[in-house]
């Protein structure tokens, strides 16, 4: 109940940012419903418990309603992202105030559940980014964190080398077994990758539908990850206990694998759903189409393309004297949708140069606008596109051109 509750202030919070889109406030119960009828949520969690089962691992904790309002330590300094990573600047990230956000990835509750020493969770929840705006961009999406810790019995003795191979091995394995069970027999490849909070990191693609396409990243845990869970717990214990818990070192150290996908881009792909804006359509032509009765056999049917419409947009960028702050395209994408809303299709930035005499320099963006469910009237389309400029002479203190 109170997550439920705090779950709706964010709604509230989200409306009065997007008044045009009201049905932002299905956010938090999406994936508990569509992503219920089509059964990608269940699949995902009676798979890797499956998976657990047959090899006598420790069954998935599964977390579906956390809030996700988290702490900068927990989104951020737990998980290795730097200061001066981009991921942390208000231009990409939603703070509540300097050291709380709107979660940016269901990884923020990583060491918060390894300090709790449950040894397998699977963490499923909105997530929230400030982004570029087209058709599989959206400030609010669904994501899924697996992690399993592995036994102390089943490393000891092992050289670090032979415990990365077992973890990189059985993480391997269950996912490859994963996108097979949601794509059928695809071909797979796997490529190594970058994340602060693994090491090493991995990229699965699959090739589906004669493309290949990114499914999920993942990785061994990072030793400073699960040191910063250790020390979250240490810390609770210290205070419990009223003395100091020591670290464990070498084999006695907590080790694991973690990996995330996002619930969207896995239902676009499969079921051929062509603009993320269509999980927030009230529109019963759309809903009816995953209705659970139907299981796993759906494919999107489109049942309308209304015209697009385009207006452009160009200005100066103010300069420091004039703006404490620089304007990044993020700042333009976010204030177009808080007036746009769902009405906006795809914003792109066409053009940028700068004048050699004045040193100012100037940006363009076309915004397209479409409506899923009715065709847009020029009087509307030119309303919103009179508020849009008005708010960015008002807001990023810039001068139309």
């Amino acid at each position: 109940m109170v997550h439920t509750l705090v779950h709706l202030l964010i709604v509230i919070v989200f409306l009065s940012l997007f008044p045009y889109s009201s049905s932002l406030s299905l956010s938090f119960t999406l994936y508990l419903s569509i992503y219920r009828s089509i059964s990608i949520y269940l699949r995902i969690e009676s798979y890797c418990n499956d998976y657990a089962t047959k090899h006598n691992q420790a069954a998935f904790h599964i977390f579906d309603n956390l809030n996700p309002i988290v702490d900068t330590k927990s989104c951020f300094d737990d998980l290795r992202v730097e200061p001066t990573h981009v991921s942390r600047q208000s231009s990409d990230t939603y703070y509540l105030d300097p050291t709380h956000v709107l979660r940016t990835h269901t990884s923020a509750h990583q060491t918060q559940f390894i300090a709790q020493g449950i040894p397998a969770f699977l963490c499923t929840g909105d997530v929230y980014r400030r982004d570029e705006i087209d058709s599989s961009h959206y400030p609010v999406f669904h994501q899924m964190e697996g992690v399993r810790i592995f036994p102390h019995d089943q490393v000891h003795g092992k050289t670090s080398e032979e415990v990365i191979k077992l973890i990189e091995t059985d993480l391997k394995e269950i996912l490859t077994g994963l996108a097979k069970h949601l794509f059928g027999d695809v071909q797979m490849r796997w490529r190594e990758d970058y994340f602060p909070f693994t090491q090493p990191s991995f990229e699965l693609e699959v090739h589906f539908k004669g493309e290949w396409l990114e499914v999920l990243g993942c990785g061994v845990i990072h030793p400073d990850v699960i040191d910063n869970a250790l020390a979250i717990r240490n810390a609770n214990k210290s205070v419990a206990e009223g003395q100091i818990v020591k670290t464990p070192q070498g084999d006695e150290r907590p080790v694991g694998w973690a990996f995330g996908l996002g619930l969207e881009r896995l239902a676009m792909v499969l079921f051929g759903i062509p603009d993320i804006r269509l999980f927030w359509s009230e529109d019963e032509r759309f809903v009816k189409q995953f209705h659970e009765s139907k299981g796993n056999n759906i494919r999107f049917v489109p049942y309308s393309k209304y015209p697009m419409c385009y207006k452009d947009v160009s200005f100066w960028l103010p300069s420091l004297e004039q703006r404490s702050q620089l304007v990044h395209v993020n700042d333009v994408y976010e204030l177009i949708r808080n007036i746009a809303g769902d009405l906006v299709e795809k914003v792109t930035l066409f053009d940028t140069f700068t004048n050699k005499k004045t040193g100012r320099t100037s940006h363009a963006y076309r915004i397209e606008y479409r409506h899923m469910d009715r065709s847009l009237t020029n009087e509307e389309v030119n309303d919103v596109q009179l508020k849009v400029r008005e708010a960015l002479v008002k807001e990023l203190s810039v001068e139309l051109r």
